[in-house]
């Protein structure tokens, strides 16, 4: 996400104020709300399924960096990413592609931004024997032989993941997921946000779950993803307990920052390691470090390595969903903006979402990590309150419509959720049925299954509003 550009990055931090500033100064007005949507995608190699060495990926950037408006970013000599006018490409630590893509008036906008991203990503891939798969976690590759990608801050935070749980390093070169971001109006606005955002995590986990295989074999979960989060680091991931309290502010969130370790600060263009022992935010704010004292620049770097279910940035970024095969990847953000954006189906969904408390939505996340839409929620399962999510997003879409005189209702990009729901099977499960027989039947299985798609659109503004999807391979 971008800083608010009235705040001065270089600015040394003298009062708490600033931090809350911060925070505060991504409020917008409601007709000026955007729609933000990060899709992380594995790379593996279409002959064998395994994790594509980094060199190749370099050579998917370099492919890509030729097809529009990027400019490249390197580090040490090496492509490491693309940085366009309005959307990015970067690389996760086992060389997961990620498309941040452009804060969107709708959902329209955003289909149109990831299709002509897809279009060139599977043509450069089909050139080097690659292929994209929006699934949650490496199928085959274990740990060990996902090489690195070559970026400093990784060489901190890997060795410091050792130190936190047993699978932060998993979830570094392992996982890929999708995140939802998203304005809001007020300090008030912005708190209710997070707050239904994190009682929607056993949902997204539960609907979204696609990820039930790792190190070739079945896990035991649906979403394996969600436990490997779990066991990465008690500091920075799970949920804000402090949003139990109905009266939390921007306050709470700076609190509950200050007291999470840093991992470094970067100064000329270089990383300076934080890691030896516990040194949070607080501690650098009051005293500094080697010479240094904390700037906004700072505080935005240590915003990015929180890693809850929700966080800001300054805008409220939802973070639980897996990655999903193209057809389905923003049915997670027609959801959440069906959801939030509309204040009948807000308060309808609070009302069907909300539990007393932060640790029974993380237990009803765990049960959904291992059930799915089986899961219990109340008096009956996921799948029932999915069926009444589903409806009350599309009537939200379709309210957000009219208001914004719009031709059309982003209610469409709901459309492939209904079949999912009411059959009650996840995408997890539908994979274990086919996951039997040689690797290369499991490797067809699972690129039939979440293989990345080119992309038709009879769309002349390329709004892909009846995008086609069809496999490559």
């Amino acid at each position: 996400m971008i800083t608010p550009n009235k705040l001065k990055r270089d600015a040394l931090i003298t009062s708490r104020d600033q931090l809350v500033n911060f925070l505060a100064a991504g409020a917008r007005p409601e007709s000026d709300w955007g729609i933000g949507a990060e899709m992380e995608k594995l790379v593996v190699d279409s002959r064998t399924g395994e994790a594509a060495e980094f060199s190749r990926i370099e050579a998917l950037l370099e492919l890509l960096k030729k097809t529009g408006e990027w400019q490249e970013v390197r580090e040490a000599s090496r492509l490491i990413g693309l940085q366009g006018p309005h959307s990015s490409i970067t690389l996760e630590p086992g060389g997961q592609l990620e498309l941040s893509g452009q804060l969107c008036a709708d959902l329209f906008c955003n289909c149109s931004d990831f299709s002509r991203h897809i279009v060139n990503a599977v043509a450069a891939c089909d050139k080097l024997g690659l292929i994209l798969l929006g699934f949650g976690t490496q199928p085959f590759s274990r740990l060990e032989d996902i090489a690195w990608a070559p970026k400093a801050r990784y060489d901190i935070m890997g060795p410091y993941m050792q130190k936190t749980g047993d699978m932060g390093q998993r979830m570094m070169k392992q996982s890929a997921g999708l995140q939802v971001n998203l304005d809001f109006r007020d300090e008030a606005d912005c708190m209710r946000k997070l707050r239904l955002g994190q009682a929607l995590s056993p949902l997204l986990y539960g609907l979204f779950a696609n990820s039930p295989i790792i190190d070739g074999e079945p896990s035991g979960f649906l979403t394996t993803r969600g436990e490997i989060w779990s066991r990465t680091d008690p500091d920075r991931t799970g949920m804000l307990p402090f949003l139990d309290n109905p009266d939390a502010g921007f306050a709470d969130y700076v609190e509950h920052a200050l007291d999470v370790p840093m991992y470094f600060i970067m100064r000329a263009g270089n990383y300076i390691d934080l890691t030896q022992r516990p040194f949070r935010f607080r501690e650098y704010l009051d005293s500094g470090f080697g010479g240094h004292q904390a700037t906004l620049a700072d505080w935005d770097l240590h915003l990015s390595t929180l890693f809850t279910e929700v966080r800001l940035r300054p805008q409220v970024e939802v973070r639980c969903a897996d990655s999903l095969p193209p057809h389905l990847v923003l049915t997670v953000a027609a959801l959440i903006k069906g959801l939030m954006y509309d204040e009948e189906a807000f308060q309808a969904a609070w009302e069907h979402c909300q539990l007393d408390s932060c640790a029974e939505i993380a237990q009803a996340s765990r049960q959904a990590w291992r059930l799915g839409l089986k899961a219990p929620w109340k008096d009956g399962t996921l799948q029932d309150l999915a069926r009444t999510c589903l409806v009350l997003a599309r009537d939200g879409l379709d309210r957000q419509q009219s208001r914004r005189c719009q031709e059309r209702s982003e209610s469409y990009f709901l459309d492939g959720l209904d079949d999912l729901i009411e059959g009650g099977v996840t995408l997890a499960e539908q994979l274990l049925q086919k996951w039997h027989g040689s690797r290369q039947e499991k490797l067809k299985a699972l690129i039939q299954h979440c293989g990345f798609f080119d992309v038709d659109s009879n769309q002349p503004d390329g709004s892909c509003a009846n995008a086609q999807f069809k496999p490559i391979h």
